[in-house]
């Protein structure tokens, strides 16, 4: 691969394939090195990707792969309303224009959106093709490891969806730097996250060195987001279909996906959502007696950090419960929630809903 180039490999190990994950700066350059075990055989490749990344990014992609396979590009409108099921339709007609067969391979150049939905088009495209995610944000060191695809219904977010996982991620940290702050955050929500719930050590060292947007960019991004994705490979591998402890990766979740709903999904990030959600798990943990969370103390890292963290108070308490109840996690309409007694000690609880009322109601009146 030439000498000098440094990237990082984890393995992804999980009942259906194992597969890689390079992180590494200039690896878009390198894409057909690293994919040429994958991309042997694969009679044609389609790149999925949106108005965002595309331009700034396919044309390295494209002339990596010509020279192994035949490749088209195919571009979506960016934004969370593409993962629908008019984007899906748009997809699945790019993959039939550009003759895909069953032995193609879908690359998902982008985020968070580009890469759920195109996994799913992946997924059930002739009941199944391979792809590759080429994650291109910070956020999207979650969502493009482990297998989780979908996408969003009017009525919730990811109702519909596959598990389906890639045969390779390739991390080009270089792509990071075109990134506005709101995506710096989005993503570093998910870093936060992965520390509460099985990660202390990386939660203590996100603490110290991280106080603002400007020092999540620093030299030691690299090996935070080893650590962050250490914690969900080994939660994949132990659970790859969310029957156990996947679940634990939905900390902050329930809640903010709710948020994204009741804003449109536009007004709040992804990370930004997840964010206030995990102050308001703490919360609830607290109000429930399972813990003794400073929720001054984190309520404060996280403002520092630019977390709009009191989003649940500009929205209507019950019309936020019902969204709740609605979400995939919920059980006969119950409210399931991810609280945490302790960093790295997660665990599942229903709760009832007349609390969650109470507490969101406190947060409007800005009394909790």
């Amino acid at each position: 691969m030439g000498e000098g180039f440094l990237v990082e490999q984890l393995i992804i190990d999980t009942s259906s394939r194992e597969y890689p994950v390079y992180i590494g700066e200039g690896l878009l350059h390198r894409s057909a090195d690293l994919l040429a075990s994958v991309l042997e055989g694969k009679s044609r490749a389609l790149i999925i990707s949106d108005s965002n990344t595309a331009p700034l990014y396919a044309e390295t992609v494209l002339s990596s792969l010509e020279p192994l396979l035949p490749v088209q590009l195919h571009t979506l409108e960016a934004g969370e309303h593409s993962k629908s099921l008019e984007g899906y339709e748009q997809v699945m007609t790019a993959c039939i224009n550009a003759r895909l067969d069953r032995h193609s391979v879908i690359v998902a150049l982008g985020g968070g959106m580009v890469g759920d939905l195109a996994g799913f088009a992946a997924a059930t495209y002739m009941r199944g093709i391979s792809f590759v995610q080429i994650p291109t944000t910070l956020l999207a060191q979650d969502s493009s490891v482990g297998g989780k695809t979908g996408i969003n219904h009017p009525l919730g977010k990811n109702l519909i969806g596959a598990f389906h996982q890639p045969e390779a991620v390739l991390y080009d940290t270089d792509t990071l730097a075109s990134l506005p702050d709101k995506e710096w955050r989005s993503g570093f929500a998910e870093m936060i996250k992965h520390g509460v719930i099985k990660d202390p050590d990386l939660l203590a060292r996100l603490r110290m060195d991280v106080q603002n947007t400007e020092d999540m960019k620093k030299g030691s991004l690299k090996q935070f987001l080893k650590q962050s994705m250490t914690v969900k490979a080994d939660i994949v591998k132990e659970d790859e279909r969310e029957a156990g402890v996947r679940a634990f990766l939905n900390f902050g979740h329930t809640l903010g996906h709710a948020l994204e709903k009741a804003s449109g999904y536009k007004d709040l990030t992804h990370g930004e959502a997840v964010a206030a959600g995990m102050i308001f798990a703490m919360k609830v943990s607290n109000y429930l007696q399972y813990s003794e969370w400073d929720t001054a103390a984190e309520t404060a890292w996280f403002k520092t950090l630019g977390y709009p963290v009191e989003a649940p108070a500009a929205f209507e308490p019950a019309a936020l419960v019902e969204t709740m109840k609605s979400d995939k996690k919920a059980r006969a309409g119950e409210l399931t929630f991810v609280l945490a007694a302790s960093p790295g000690k997660p665990f599942l609880a229903n709760v009832e809903e007349r609390d969650i009322l109470h507490l969101l109601s406190e947060m409007k009146k800005g009394e909790y």
